[in-house]
């Protein structure tokens, strides 16, 4: 984005009841349940949903001890918990097909390491990390508040607040910033879409103005006082209605929100999805990465903004580049020699990240919905290692801060 003038920057989420999101979900579901069962399993799942019916398809390396019956409960129980139990998609009664298949030994000899060979990356590929000073997360603000809206009405429906009454599980946002010298200072507009029964559990018809009711306060609250859009910029459920939903309403496939997942287009993407892939896919572990070093820059103060960007070849340990962007925010910082000091801090070969970020664990079903950055990490569940900024110091020493 521009650090000069005035703009416009908008960014969307979608929750977990979204059909591609519960596609992410199922094939998550199918990773830590490998991975619990042996930390050095290898998945890659991709999930189909529509009406009433789930595939999981993709290649396994994992003990035999896991079932085709185990996934598909499983994947039931994730149906079950996003909240999912309507004539067109439940999940008491949805058809789930597990079409696992072993991993291919040509993948497998390059991935594995043996003799003096170390542990190569999964596939060829770019990723990229991003972090910047709009807020206290190092996010994009645009994202972060999409994100925020539609968590918070999540954890009400989950609750059973009254407030949200009839909302279902599918919903999405929007949210367009106005910048002023590269700093957001407040939305001119806000769209909140959301899946509803016609009528409240006391005949109330919830039409598209009681809904615009019921959202309104969610929404102003989650952004920064005074940054609420006018009125006549606040759009819900602007087709009308938005009854049919979900798998139901439209198909859902893993990783078609890769940009969701991100920066909200805030920064590059180098194009791998994340959800159903074990960690020596640098897709997923190496973007993690990025956006470990990324961030921790920008927590170090050596910048405001940070692009990072790493890249490999399939069946070769070491990454091909480092490439690092501050976008002329930096404060007086070489940048071959913070290229060169992030190399030295983190060993970026699949093994190295995934042992640093301790990556082998079943911690990947809380990534699959709001985003798998600017996440606050879990020291219990182990989860979203990746955003920690136990390097700062470091960084701020290496630079004589």
């Amino acid at each position: 984005m521009r650090d000069q003038g005035e703009y416009l920057f908008t960014s969307e989420s979608v929750s977990e009841g979204h059909p591609d999101k519960v596609a992410d979900r199922l094939s998550d579901t199918v990773l830590d349940t490998f991975l619990a069962a042996d930390p050095y399993a290898r998945v890659a799942c991709e999930t189909l949903v529509t009406t009433n019916r789930v595939v999981l398809a993709g290649e396994v390396r994992g003990p035999d001890s896991i079932t085709k019956e185990e996934l598909a409960h499983n994947a039931r129980m994730a149906i079950r918990d996003i909240g999912y139990d309507q004539s067109g998609f439940s999940w008491k009664t949805a058809q789930i097909e597990v079409l696992l298949h072993a991993q291919s030994s040509d993948i497998a000899q390059g991935v594995d390491a043996g003799g003096n060979k170390d542990e190569g990356a999964g596939d060829q590929g770019i990723m990229f990390g991003y972090a910047c000073r709009e807020t206290d997360a190092l996010m994009p603000a645009p994202l972060y508040y999409s994100h925020l809206i539609l968590r918070r009405i999540s954890e009400m429906r989950r609750n059973h607040d009254k407030l949200v009454e009839g909302l279902q599980p599918d919903a999405k946002s929007q949210v367009t910033l106005r910048y002023v010298d590269g700093k957001p200072v407040g939305a001119t507009s806000v769209v909140v879409s959301t899946q509803h029964d016609l009528r409240t559990a006391d005949g109330a018809v919830l039409s598209q103005a009681r809904i615009k009711e019921m959202l309104r306060p969610i929404v102003q609250s989650s952004l920064p006082d005074g940054w609420m859009c006018p009125d006549h910029e606040f759009y819900v459920n602007p087709t009308g209605q938005f009854i049919i939903g979900g798998p139901d309403g439209d198909c859902g496939l893993t990783g078609r929100k890769i940009i969701v997942d991100t920066y909200g287009g805030a920064a590059p993407h180098g194009g791998g999805a994340f959800s159903g892939k074990d960690p020596t896919k640098v897709d997923r572990s190496a973007a993690y990465v990025c956006r470990y070093l990324a961030k921790n820059v920008v927590a170090s103060g050596l910048a405001d903004r940070c692009t990072l960007q790493l890249s490999y070849a399939i069946g070769v340990s070491q990454p091909l580049s480092l490439y690092v962007d501050l976008h002329g925010t930096g404060r007086d910082v070489d940048l071959t020699r913070l290229e060169k000091t992030l190399r030295e801090l983190v060993n970026l070969t699949p093994r190295g990240i995934r042992e640093h970020l301790h990556l082998n664990r079943p911690i990947y079903v809380p990534t699959s919905a709001y985003g798998h950055f600017g996440r606050t990490p879990d020291p219990e569940l182990g989860t979203f290692t990746w955003e920690k900024t136990d390097l700062a110091d470091q960084l701020r020493s290496a630079f004589g801060r």
